[in-house]
């Protein structure tokens, strides 16, 4: 009797010790398998990261020439970085070793030879075995993540009667369970969706504005689950089923340039432009979505701002990072020197990269003030695409190469 009672207390502690360990040890690396990241709310959930870059920069691990002088994003899963990159009249799909840097596969298909800012923009997506990339003019590939191999493709432009934007297709693929998401700008077709395994039509609607070049969010709203996509005039919500437009409230700006992806907290949605237009919060309520408050304080020419705690963080022209207060807009904070530059957070802190001079800096995220916690420059030169963490490392581009940094 004595021992049955000594081993159920032996095995209580162990249990109490077990759950004590799982509670301490930090998350696990995790992937990037979609633009702004496996949340999509552009925070990685890796924790342990290195943050003594003052005296311990981190190291670069290895640098890859690209060729498509650009800004496509990369994304991360199953041990490959995939970007697309161009040469001469091809875009080359690219599957990286996050660990060696070297191809392990690529895809090709036939582009314009004539640039635009580059060639593509978008960022694959990973997805049940699956690789899905938009090309700017609209070519729409699903290909297999461990070969390369095409499983399926379309034209969604020429498919839905669709207008490309005069700096063409920006918008990354977008999957919601067994749907992917697209914006073609078509007639009663600005918002399509599409079974992921089969490229077939499910549905399109969502009225017949000319695309963004922000990525569709998925979002329950009013209780009604939905996409909010920032087209080129306006930011609207699609029923998530039916593609039915539920609201929709106008927002113009230079140049039809919407591409900075709203941000959707509760019945709210945040928005943000560049050319001096500013930002907002919208409160959805129906088939209305009223403004909360504006201003100036966040203009995003492209990058995407970020939500944690109750504040948004973003890079905004004119070559500065702010810090506001959601509910209220009130500036917290607003440092000078990430020009036109991507921001993520990971383990409670911001990584910036300055659009103009490729300097990465890690930076506490908090209301409280700007403190810097030391920076690199592992590429330097315009940088304009947003990083990503994955695996414990940074992935960073400018218009002549992609590298890997160990944050660990």
């Amino acid at each position: 009797m004595h021992s049955l009672v000594g081993r159920a207390a032996l095995v209580t502690l162990l249990l109490f010790a077990l759950a004590a360990s799982a509670k301490e040890a930090p998350k696990r690396a995790t992937g990037w398998p979609q633009f702004r990241g496996p949340d999509a709310n552009s925070i990685s959930p890796e924790t342990g990261i290195n943050k003594d870059w003052a005296n311990k920069p981190p190291k670069v691990l290895w640098k890859v020439p690209m060729s498509d002088g650009g800004f496509a994003g990369p994304s991360v899963a199953s041990g490959m970085v995939f970007i697309i990159d161009h040469k001469g009249s091809t875009d080359i799909i690219r599957a990286i070793n996050i660990q060696t840097g070297r191809n392990v596969w690529t895809f090709e298909y036939p582009d314009s030879p004539r640039g635009n800012y580059g060639f593509a923009r978008a960022t694959p997506v990973v997805a049940g075995g699956g690789l899905y990339t938009m090309s700017r003019l609209g070519v729409l590939h699903c290909l297999f993540v461990k070969s390369g191999r095409k499983a399926w493709s379309r034209n969604v432009v020429k498919d839905f009667r669709g207008r490309l934007p005069k700096w063409q297709m920006a918008v990354s693929p977008f999957i919601d369970g067994n749907k992917l998401i697209v914006v073609p700008g078509g007639p009663n077709a600005c918002v399509a969706a599409l079974d992921r395994k089969t490229g077939k039509t499910i549905w399109k609607g969502g009225g017949s504005d000319v695309a963004g070049y922000a990525t569709p969010v998925k979002a329950t709203i009013g209780g009604k689950k939905q996409y909010v996509v920032f087209t080129a005039r306006h930011v609207i919500g699609v029923d998530a089923t039916s593609g039915r437009l539920l609201w929709k409230h106008p927002w113009k700006t230079n140049y039809d340039v919407n591409a900075a992806t709203p941000i959707v907290h509760n019945d709210h949605v945040f928005i943000t432009s560049g050319y001096r237009h500013g930002c907002a919060l919208l409160k959805v309520s129906g088939r209305r979505a009223t403004p909360v408050w504006q201003n100036k304080t966040i203009q995003s020419h492209f990058n995407s701002p970020l939500l944690f705690d109750g504040h948004i963080y973003g890079s905004t022209d004119p070559n500065r990072l702010a810090c506001i207060e959601l509910k209220t807009g009130d500036t917290k904070w607003s440092h000078r020197g990430v020009g036109k530059g991507g921001i993520i957070g990971v383990d409670g802190a911001l990584i910036t990269l300055d659009g103009s001079s490729g300097t990465v800096t890690l930076v506490e995220m908090t209301p409280k003030g700007y403190k810097a916690l030391g920076s690199i420059r592992p590429l330097g030169g315009q940088s304009w695409t947003a990083p990503i963490v994955a695996e414990g490392k940074l992935i960073i581009r400018n218009k002549q190469a992609i590298a890997c940094i160990d944050l660990k």
